[in-house]
């Protein structure tokens, strides 16, 4: 089982009234420009994601001596519809809290950046981890008492971004359980937050998740750095506790706002607390922390399965994708599903098709791709090279339950009956098997009970940590 997490999470858009408050000479450029004008638009939030209202949100231009500046309303919200193409960098201060700043990032002409803001409360300083988290482990709770997390796909989904996250960690320094004695003679002499980092490592993989949260939480406590905040959020992460592994996360991207990593965590556990369309935004945002990066893409694109219509924003990412790696056939594959899902933009099959094409060239055994381009073809009513498409698809991921539903309708469409009605079976079988897969993982990892502040454990559900 690995030892250090990745995860990530926030962002959402909507809109609201905007108070420029920059110079004549851009207002008057903004004027002049407002055919092409950017808009910038989203939402600010508190660490448990309510949203806060009368903070003050200001858009900066980083080669201009201009700003803009709104408030956001009860909800949260706020918009900058005028918006000159350029560099700009998004700030939000509000008495009581630290304040959070997003970017620089680059605006286009025509484009609509949405951006969800996080506030912390205010510690005196804000490069230390002095204010107390507000929840509190108590223990282990058998997760097969629980409800499930929702939706199959939502649930897989969850689960996979907990295992992608937790492969961009690194081992932090254990050489193994063989070690654990001298890490706690070591302790002994002097307390140390790396030391208690390793410790932690050697109980999650010995199996005491409770202590090896407690020791997490004394490294970034004792030293908050951005590996150890990390650890801990990714732990508290990995055993079905998304509410304190936000506020880490949270805390982790305030004082590291350029740890995309940290932004990912985030993301993973808006994502498990149900919060899709800000892990969505989260995600988008983390994209821009280095463009460059594939891995926030390839999160991104994990969330395409249980998207019908992709939100404002994700289209660009994964066209950007494609321009900065050429040769990566998941970017084209990518791009392609982010158009076929674009709102409004269902006719228009040309352009993902062209994707497709390019992204088989580079690599000929992507099933994805092959499932996509059968899609295509059905809804072109060429249903010969549907299922030709859908076969190879098939072959190359058996056990895709989308593969066999989409053949069974090539099948159908053309009067193959029996041939539909034994994909359809598969469809079904393969259901069933990967939601109950799903359900036995998540049971196989023990979940933590956790007070929040002002609440109680739910003490029926309890177990005593082991010894």
């Amino acid at each position: 089982m690995p030892t250090l997490f990745t995860k990530t999470l926030v962002l959402a858009g909507v809109l609201f009234v905007v108070f420029p408050e920059h110079s004549l000479r851009a207002f008057a450029q903004a004027e002049r420009g407002q055919d092409a004008a950017a808009i910038v638009e989203g939402v600010v939030k508190d660490a448990q994601g309510q949203p806060v209202g009368a903070a003050t949100v200001s858009l900066e231009r980083t080669d201009r001596d201009s700003s803009f500046r709104a408030t956001t309303d009860s909800q949260g919200h706020f918009s900058f519809q005028v918006v000159p193409a350029g560099s700009y960098s998004l700030r939000v201060n509000l008495s009581g809290y630290a304040e959070c700043t997003r970017g620089p990032f680059v605006l286009h002409d025509h484009e609509t950046k949405s951006a969800a803001l996080m506030l912390t409360k205010d510690p005196s300083d804000t490069l230390a981890f002095s204010d107390e988290p507000a929840f509190t482990v108590a223990g282990v709770t058998d997760t097969t008492a629980l409800g499930g997390h929702g939706s199959g796909p939502v649930m897989r989904n969850s689960l996979e971004l907990s295992k992608e996250t937790a492969s961009l960690g690194s081992p932090g320094g254990s050489d193994g359980i063989a070690q654990e004695a001298e890490i706690r003679a070591a302790l002994v002499r002097e307390d140390n937050a790396d030391l208690h980092a390793q410790l932690a490592e050697i109980e999650e993989a010995n199996g005491h998740p409770v202590e090896a949260e407690r020791e997490y939480e004394r490294a970034a406590t004792m030293q908050p750095t951005e590996p150890h905040l990390f650890s801990w959020g990714a732990e508290l992460l990995l055993h079905h506790a998304p509410e304190p592994a936000i506020e880490v996360f949270s805390k982790g991207h305030r004082l590291y706002p350029q740890s995309s990593r940290m932004m990912l965590g985030l993301g993973a556990a808006r994502y498990a607390q149900r919060s899709e369309e800000q892990a969505v935004q989260i995600f988008l945002e983390a994209c821009d922390l280095n463009p460059a990066d594939p891995t926030p893409y390839l999160f991104l694109g994990k969330l395409q399965v249980t998207e019908r219509v992709v939100p404002p924003g994700w289209v660009e990412r994964m066209k950007r994708f494609t321009e900065l790696h050429p040769e990566n056939a998941m970017a084209h594959y990518l791009y392609a599903v982010a158009l076929m899902k674009q709102d409004g933009q269902q006719n228009d099959l040309d352009a993902p098709e062209r994707e497709l094409d390019t992204a088989l060239k580079l690599d000929a055994r992507l099933g994805p791709a092959y499932l996509q381009f059968g899609i295509l073809r059905l809804e072109r009513e060429d249903f010969s090279s549907a299922i030709v498409a859908l076969q190879k698809a098939v072959a190359l991921l058996p056990t895709s339950e989308e593969a066999h539903f989409r053949l069974a309708q090539a099948y159908r469409r053309t009067g193959d009956a029996q041939k539909a009605k034994a994909e359809i079976a598969q469809f079904k079988e393969l259901s069933a098997q990967k939601d109950a897969e799903a359900e036995r993982e998540r049971h196989e990892i023990p979940q933590f009970v956790y007070t929040l502040r002002g609440q109680a454990p739910p003490a029926q559900q309890f177990i005593p940590p082991p010894k």
